[in-house]
């Protein structure tokens, strides 16, 4: 008899989808999207009126704080200031961005000092084609110096993104990991691009993590350098220099939030659905704003537009078993931050989290699209991954509501895009929580760009991805079991 009621209940939930139109859509989005936003960067005063903005909506709503008796989360990020910075061979000065530079995320403030030197040509190490340039080389202890990029060339960025460039034999990244790896302390690139023609920057980007560099210094260096370190460099094999760096850095601690408002669940209370979304993106350069309508604006106002229409639904008695958790997170664009300090410091157990539904760019249409249902579809990713309930539930809840086309091209193993890792939902499938994560494919276009404005936005088509999303809410929020987790997750190389 409660087994009936209960799928009665959820489908009297599901009614309250009406809530989320067009209309609602587009008027939350003109104001995260807005000029007054500048662009809602990470701990930035636009961050931070986002903030307010949405914790105005959910208590407007109806919704509960998500933490304690607030509605945001606040957590600290960091971000390091280069105040000097000196490099000089046997006594003779080099000059910042004409002959040397470096990175603040892979070098420690300190005074360091070098007088055993090895170049190790390249500096690669790749089994798979029987290359080590360190074969027959103690480094342990000293300097090394090695080329940039490799006898073919020096690689790019190319398809993948960040992850599977680092993970190319012949990047930075691959040749310090070699380095350390070989007892090194500390590691020289030689480039063939000095003088820089753009300044290199003396602010890092945002982290929430302490920075574990103890002592390690990651340099790319000009020819000129090589040559007064080495002379001629021909050929691997120790020299003997006399190398002094000074590195000064000042940590500043900044803040920033993620805003969670919750709808209190029924017989399944202590169980939990998480809607989630970035609220953050580039900011502004001058008086260019990057609005990022698209991304992530138009997830934002699903997950608020979707808490509207819950939280109407409890108004009227149906409130879901579960608790639903609406989260907005800040921090996506420097590196998943916001989602990352949840996954850590949770509000509601993982363990009792049935699933996240993140929502990343579902307003526009993939320009590179090539089928027949560029107006009629969403990229679902995830859905082969940790739960074998997860495409049951999503793909019965399509028919039943929007039926627009499920692409699953994004969970392809071969996707070079890796996509499934590349934002906030890949945080909670770390910690074993099952995932599906939607997503327009925006990739080219207007992605990342001042451009990404609000009258770019496919309305129409953006209501229909959300009233689905809406309904496989409703369903995971509402069923007698939380979903299995079946299948495990393949965690990316490195």
């Amino acid at each position: 008899m409660s087994v009936m009621a209960f799928a009665q209940k959820a489908e009297d939930l599901k009614k309250f989808g009406t809530v989320i139109t067009q209309q609602g859509l587009k008027e939350k989005l003109s104001i995260i999207a807005s000029a007054e936003m500048e662009g809602r960067e990470t701990a930035s005063p636009g961050q931070k009126r986002a903030a307010a903005y949405i914790e105005s909506q959910f208590k407007k709503m109806g919704l509960l704080p998500g933490n304690g008796n607030s509605y945001q989360q606040l957590y600290p990020v960091y971000q390091d200031e280069l105040t000097e910075r000196k490099l000089a061979v046997n006594g003779q000065s080099f000059e910042w961005d004409k002959d040397f530079s470096f990175a603040l995320a892979t070098i420690s403030s300190g005074n360091f000092n070098f007088t055993n030197v090895v170049f190790a040509g390249y500096g690669i190490v790749d089994s798979t084609k029987g290359i080590n340039d360190y074969a027959g080389i103690d480094v342990q202890g000293k300097l090394v110096i090695v080329l940039e990029g490799s006898e073919n060339g020096i690689p790019t960025m190319g398809p993948g993104g960040s992850r599977a460039f680092n993970a190319n034999p012949a990047s930075p990244m691959s040749k310090m990991n070699n380095a350390i790896a070989k007892g090194a302390t500390g590691l020289f690139i030689i480039s063939a691009n000095f003088p820089l023609k753009n300044a290199s920057t003396v602010k890092s980007g945002l982290y929430i993590k302490p920075n574990n560099n103890k002592g390690f210094v990651m340099v790319t260096i000009s020819k000129e350098v090589a040559t007064a370190i080495m002379g001629a460099y021909t050929i691997k094999g120790s020299y003997t220099s006399a190398v002094n760096l000074v590195a000064t850095k000042l940590v500043n601690k900044l803040e920033s939030s993620n805003v969670v408002g919750i709808i209190p669940g029924t017989d399944k209370k202590d169980e939990y659905v998480v809607l989630s979304a970035h609220y953050d993106h580039l900011g502004k350069k001058g008086d260019v704003i990057w609005y990022g309508a698209d991304d992530d604006g138009s997830g934002t106002v699903s997950v608020m537009q979707m808490a509207e229409a819950f939280a109407t639904a409890a108004k009227k008695g149906k409130a879901p078993r579960r608790t639903l958790v609406f989260i907005t997170v800040s921090g996506e664009e420097k590196g998943l931050l916001g989602s990352e300090y949840y996954s850590e410091h949770p509000l509601f157990p993982l363990d009792k989290t049935t699933v996240d539904l993140n929502t990343d760019m579902v307003g526009r249409v993939d320009t590179e699209r090539q089928t027949a249902d560029s107006l009629n579809y969403i990229y679902v990713i995830g859905h082969d991954k940790l739960s074998t309930d997860l495409p049951i539930i999503n793909e019965a809840a399509n028919k039943q509501s929007s039926n627009i086309v499920l692409d699953y091209k994004f969970d392809d193993p071969n996707d070079k895009n890796r996509i499934y890792y590349r934002s906030d939902h890949y945080n909670f499938a770390k910690k074993g929580v099952p995932v599906l994560f939607f997503y327009d494919g925006m990739l080219l276009s207007d992605y990342h760009k001042p451009t990404d404005t609000i009258e770019k936005i496919n309305f129409d088509l953006m209501q229909r991805r959300v009233l689905m999303i809406y309904y496989t809410a409703a369903e995971m929020a509402n069923r007698d079991e939380m979903l299995k987790r079946d299948l495990k997750l393949n965690m990316p190389a490195r």
